[in-house]
């Protein structure tokens, strides 16, 4: 259990993986310092606390530096298991499940939407859409059965699978626009629209998520300038 406690988050503000820390920290109630972090010109702090993969999240608690944004979830869980909502089920069973669904998040959605995003060749980009499309509607049934009818992937309250693809939500939202496509329609994911609608309005998502035109942005930018490198 954490008592006084100092507790400091090095991100960026367009990061996923920033967002998923920030969501799980407002969910919890706890105050901290956030450092944005310029990855073109890493800080000593962000390269000493993260000297294997020297990149964000970052929270360093009390001069502890915890890396990866599912790890660090976990983390603030477990140390502030007194305070706040709690992120991740009690029962056994179903923490399984939630680390399961985190796990395919990040390994089967993520991996094409980059492909998508990033692909110079128009048919490498129609099969990311096209796998990021069948995720999703595999993320449709696991939020039919883990909600259990109810608001949330946690249930009544938001929980770690809510957190894990919420902080993507701004990126996804920014999808059509970016890749020329919906993830999310009343045709094919009627429960995960409906989904997006309840966190998109909670507190912690108005303060933790980017907003999705600045993003988009942010992403055509950077897109651009990956194409200028690769023709150099």
């Amino acid at each position: 259990m954490a008592g006084e406690d100092e507790l400091k988050l090095l991100g960026t503000w367009a990061s996923p993986w920033v967002s998923r820390v920030k969501l799980a920290l407002h969910l919890k109630g706890l105050s901290y310092e956030y450092v944005e972090q310029d990855l073109d010109n890493k800080s000593d702090l962000l390269l000493t606390s993260n000297p294997v993969h020297k990149k964000v999240p970052v929270l360093i608690h009390n001069d502890k530096p915890i890396c990866e944004s599912v790890v660090i979830l976990e983390y603030i869980d477990e140390a502030y298991d007194t305070t706040g909502p709690s992120l991740l089920p009690t029962d056994p069973y179903e923490r399984a499940i939630a680390r399961f669904w985190v796990d395919y998040i990040d390994q089967k959605l993520v991996i094409p939407w980059k492909v998508a995003f990033t692909a110079d060749e128009e048919e490498e980009k129609t099969e990311g859409i096209k796998k990021m499309l069948a995720v999703v509607q595999t993320l449709e049934e696991a939020l039919k059965e883990c909600s259990k009818g109810k608001p949330f992937f946690g249930g009544d309250s938001v929980g770690y699978v809510d957190i894990a693809l919420g902080g993507l939500l701004a990126f996804l939202q920014g999808t059509e626009e970016l890749c020329g496509t919906k993830p999310f329609d009343i045709a094919n994911t009627p429960l995960l629209l409906a989904w997006v609608e309840r966190f998109t309005a909670l507190d912690a998502a108005k303060v933790a998520l980017p907003d999705v035109t600045k993003l988009v942005e942010f992403a055509k930018t950077k897109r651009a300038r990956m194409a200028l490198s690769i023709k150099k």
